[in-house]
């Protein structure tokens, strides 16, 4: 892996700091100690590690004591005005290719887009030429500010799924959270192609989407509604916790608001209510719902239950581009 040790050397002289603090995802935090060490042999900065957990790119772990701020793993948010940090991508350099292969048996086709993580975005120009050879009509979509690359998609973010009509989409990437994001979010088929287990499926958004309407109807009951405001870099929806705490209090529900940094069921301990509304990472809403004792709401679920959306008008929560 190239953690771009003679760049950010480069960048420690050319910015003259004296203390950088690197922050890596959960994956990657085993490399932080080798890293620091590499730094400090071609340097002369003080090297700290964050031991913070880290999600995404919208969740930079600032600190006064550092000058400058390595963020590993992840592409910049172009809207988000970063100040004194360095962006190391961390590419990955398994040939997708094979498993692209694979993918063919499954794609109905003929129009298919293609979408990905910061990882594999590099290879989607090989992998158009792959599938345009096999007699497809292959797009790659450009997102809203929120996304660095076209083609690139976040779990908060499938604007660059959404901005070309086709038939199905192709996921280049492991894990099962993105592709699932891109079904619910534009309702077409995707196959997901696995580089690194080389191995491709098909993911089922219904199961996602039952569980999701048995909580709505889990918090059909609520009357005390607690309305999460998070305070990371690149998920302050401040604006809309109060708008929906409003909503709630107009229609003879109680509710109050809490700015929150650290979304877990500890975190929320003292903050008892018969239903939660996450205005913060939606990931956390989908992927930890079953570890809250109190039903966990996006936005458009909340709306629901209160009864400003009807239940048919299900949307996916996402971070879009101011």
């Amino acid at each position: 892996m190239d953690f771009e040790i003679e760049r950010i050397a480069e960048l420690v002289e050319e910015t003259k700091a004296r203390v950088i603090r690197l922050q890596f995802p959960e994956g990657l935090k085993r490399y932080g100690p080798d890293v620091a060490k590499r730094i400090q042999q071609q340097t002369n900065v003080t090297v700290l590690l964050s031991g913070n957990p880290c999600y995404g790119a919208c969740d930079l772990d600032y600190d006064a004591q550092a000058d400058l701020l390595v963020h590993f793993g992840h592409a910049e948010i172009p809207e988000i005005a970063a100040q004194r940090v360095h962006f190391v991508e961390m590419r990955s350099d398994v040939n997708v290719i094979p498993v692209v292969n694979d993918a063919l048996r499954l794609i109905k086709g003929p129009r298919v887009a293609l979408v990905t993580n910061v990882q594999h975005v590099h290879t989607l120009g090989s992998v158009r030429r792959c599938l345009e050879s096999a007699g497809l009509q292959c797009s790659i979509g450009s997102g809203d500010r929120r996304v660095k690359y076209p083609g690139q998609v976040l779990g908060c973010n499938f604007s660059s799924a959404r901005a070309i009509d086709v038939d199905e989409y192709l996921y280049i990437g492991g894990g099962a959270f993105h592709a699932l994001g891109v079904a619910l979010a534009t309702g077409k088929r995707v196959i997901a192609a696995d580089p690194f287990l080389h191995r491709t499926s098909i993911p089922d958004a219904s199961l996602i989407m039952k569980q999701r309407y048995a909580l709505i109807t889990k918090a059909l009951d609520a009357r005390t509604f607690c309305v999460l405001a998070g305070t990371k870099t690149g998920q302050r929806r401040l604006g809309l916790a109060l708008e929906l705490a409003e909503q709630a209090t107009e229609r003879g529900y109680d509710a109050y608001t809490v700015t929150i940094n650290e979304l877990t069921p500890w975190t929320l301990y003292q903050f008892p209510a018969e239903a939660y509304v996450n205005t913060a990472c939606p990931r956390v809403t989908i992927d930890d719902a079953a570890r809250f004792k109190a039903p966990m709401l996006t936005p458009a679920e909340f709306e629901m239950v209160i009864g400003k959306r009807a239940l048919s008008e299900y949307a996916l929560d996402e971070f879009a581009s101011s």
